[in-house]
């Protein structure tokens, strides 16, 4: 290889975004760092890297080895039309992408990176977004949002050289189409940021959930309406669209004018169109549901209503639930009554879902598939060779023979594993907060959006008790929060401060710290670093959750309320399950919930972790090889998306070409 040939490898590996799953990928552009203290993409650190230094790379046969090898690994993106369209609002790829803000994109991210490497033939749809999500400060322990600006080239995207436009009321909104590639798959975002739009319109992609609700309406349409006519721009007759969430339900807006542009009625052009569309909700509350004024609905509707000759009522009443009170355009009921396969991420929250979506056509028949996570994203690359080594590569697809094996891993081995894991816990600790952390004390994390019915401030309740813990050196616990709040959500807001507060009291002793500005670099270090991973939601409001199994992966043992994915997956000692209280009154519960969560952290946890005297006693050891050989095989996106393969893209795929046929 000479100079440009290393300098061009390294941008294609930049873009395929493999590194983002990849540690010998990453290795590759630590040459390239810039040193600044802050972490940059790949692709802007090639563009912006000194010609010399692609000189000196191609002088070094170690180096070229290396790449050459990694560009075998790294399989060429697809560019032929695939079968399934996968919509989301957001994608969490990397904290180096930020084009997501919490559970719904990692887990948007996470179906991508599995579809890769299961060689599902999917695509993502999405809208890009100039300023991100927010970054995260705390000051004077209240939360506080910067929004720094970035551009899709410096992100690792293509122009597609596609530009699509989408009705609005009294004008044509243009987004302009950018592809990023996943491996082998593409994820396509749209960006209204184009010069010939009005300047509101251009900031209709500005940022991720904000605005009011007609910004949200139109960012919305830009997805749905836009993504459809993205993929027929690219020449993609897509047979199958994935409708995650509500959010893209517009979508149905395009695929019904076209046939009735083709002759069909209101009527066959809705009913032709379940076959090909698989829509997942993720709420278990009303209060989840994306709806929107009848007003202001019918402004961005009355268009297509009315060049189908037909009322804006009749289009309207495809979006009621008969349950709103007042009514709205409801998106979940929009997409149930046009979709032909639906599901909800847990098996709890399967049957949650069937009763709240009741009134509506199609709620009785909402299944469920169980989240899952990449494990090669959210194990720490050190584990993760030690699998490789004493499991197989099979063990990253959740295969149960692969897992079974670690019946046979060393004590030693997996002790060292975790306290490498502390120990990168710790480094993280000092960088972002100058405080200390004991590598070898029992750690409790919790991270996750602070949203109210997850409760993050739950065990400041018992407060005696809390400062008992914390007190103890015999046997020290230490606990470690993370995550965001909507900059919207004021009693969200109220709960962060809650946790920055307590963290500052002389009760905490100095074992109870708060890490701001949560994304992917924070979570990965809490991950491996942690021993418990708690989660304390009202039951059943956690349609799933996936952070505890993020843990779970790294050998954390989890302590929580039976919901979501933890309801159908804990067997007793494969982590703790917080007794539920039966109060009716939410003050009662929760102080009988708080109390039932410390007595478990204080009591067996504690017990079970010092173990013979020292941390990481052997029923520890063994507890965490019970974690992975029983969840291991359960809870790895590659089984959730050969699950949507097996039970909803394939019967989609012959549905849809039995139509076609007849």
């Amino acid at each position: 290889m000479n100079d440009a040939e290393v300098s061009a490898a390294l941008t294609r590996l930049a873009r395929s975004h493999t590194w983002t799953w990849s540690a010998t990928a990453r290795d590759l552009f630590d040459a390239l760092d810039t040193d600044d203290g802050a972490r940059h993409h790949p692709t802007a650190l090639v563009a912006e890297a000194d010609p010399a230094v692609f000189v000196a790379m191609a002088d070094n046969p170690d180096f070229v080895a290396r790449l050459e090898a990694e560009l075998a690994r790294t399989p060429a993106p697809r560019t032929e039309r695939p079968d399934v369209a996968y919509f989301s609002p957001e994608f969490g790829i990397s904290e180096l992408l930020p084009q997501y803000s919490g559970g719904l994109g990692i887990l948007a991210g996470d179906h991508l990176k599995a579809a890769n490497d299961l060689d599902v033939s999917l695509c993502g749809v999405g809208l890009f977004y100039r300023q991100g999500f927010f970054s995260q400060g705390v000051v004077d322990g209240q939360q506080s949002e910067s929004y720094p600006t970035y551009t899709p080239e410096g992100l690792g995207c293509v122009d597609t050289g596609v530009t699509v436009t989408v009705p609005f009321p009294g004008r044509q909104v243009s987004a302009r189409v950018w592809r990023m590639d996943v491996g082998t798959v593409p994820l396509l975002l749209l960006d209204t940021d184009v010069a010939v739009n009005a300047a509101g319109d251009r900031a209709i992609t500005d940022r991720l959930y904000s605005g009011d609700r007609r910004h949200r309406l139109e960012q919305e349409m830009i997805l749905g309406v836009g993504g459809a006519r993205a993929l027929t721009a690219l020449g993609w007759d897509v047979p199958v669209h994935h409708l995650n969430e509500g959010h893209a339900g517009f979508l149905i807006l395009e695929l019904l004018d076209r046939r009735i542009a083709a002759g069909d009625s209101l009527a066959d052009a809705h009913a032709a169109l379940g076959p090909g569309l698989v829509f997942t909700t993720h709420t278990p509350v009303p209060a989840g549901i994306d709806r929107f004024e009848p007003e202001l609905a019918t402004e961005y509707l009355k268009s297509w209503a009315a060049a189908w000759k037909i009322r804006v009522d009749d289009l309207l009443a495809l979006g009621t639930d008969p349950q709103d009170d007042p009514p709205a355009f409801n998106m979940a009921a929009f997409c149930l009554r046009t979709a032909a396969r639906t599901n909800g991420v847990s098996k709890l929250h399967g049957e949650i879902s069937r009763k709240l979506f009741a009134a509506v056509p199609g709620g009785d028949a909402i299944t469920s598939v169980t989240n899952g996570v990449h494990a090669r994203t959210w194990i720490m690359p050190e584990l993760q060779a030690l699998f490789d080594d004493a499991l197989g590569a099979g063990w990253a697809d959740g295969d149960p023979d692969a897992w079974a094996a670690v019946a046979s891993l060393d004590a030693a081995a997996i002790a060292e594993i975790r306290r490498l894991g502390a120990l990168r816990l710790q480094a993280l600790v000092k960088e972002r907060l100058g405080a200390a952390f004991d590598p070898e004390a029992l750690t409790v994390g919790f991270a996750r959006r602070f949203a109210t019915y997850k409760r993050a401030n739950l065990l400041l309740q018992p407060a005696e008790e809390l400062a008992a813990l914390l007190a103890d050196d015999d046997r020290p616990v230490q606990f470690v929060f993370a995550g965001k709040a909507h900059p919207a959500d004021g009693p969200g807001k109220a709960l962060l401060a809650d946790i920055v507060r307590y963290a500052g009291t002389d009760e905490a002793n100095g074992r109870f710290l708060f890490v701001p500005d949560y994304d992917v670099e924070v979570a990965q270090a809490l991950y491996a670093g942690c021993d418990v991973w708690l989660n304390n939601p009202i039951r059943p409001r956690e349609a799933s959750g996936t952070s505890g199994e993020k843990s779970a992966l790294n050998g954390g043992l989890n302590c929580s309320i039976s919901d979501g994915w933890w309801d159908e997956m804990a067997d007793d000692r494969n982590g703790w399950t917080i007794p539920g209280s039966d109060a009716d009154d939410p003050a009662e519960r929760d102080t009988e919930e708080a109390a039932d969560t410390l007595a478990l952290l204080g009591g067996d946890v504690l017990t079970t972790y010092y173990d013979g005297g020292a941390a990481l006693g052997p029923a520890w050891i063994e507890r965490v090889r019970h974690v992975w050989a029983s969840l291991g095989p359960q809870v790895t996106a590659a089984r959730m998306v050969a699950d949507y393969q097996r039970t909803l893209y394939g019967p989609a795929l012959d549905a849809v070409a039995a139509v076609s046929t007849t």
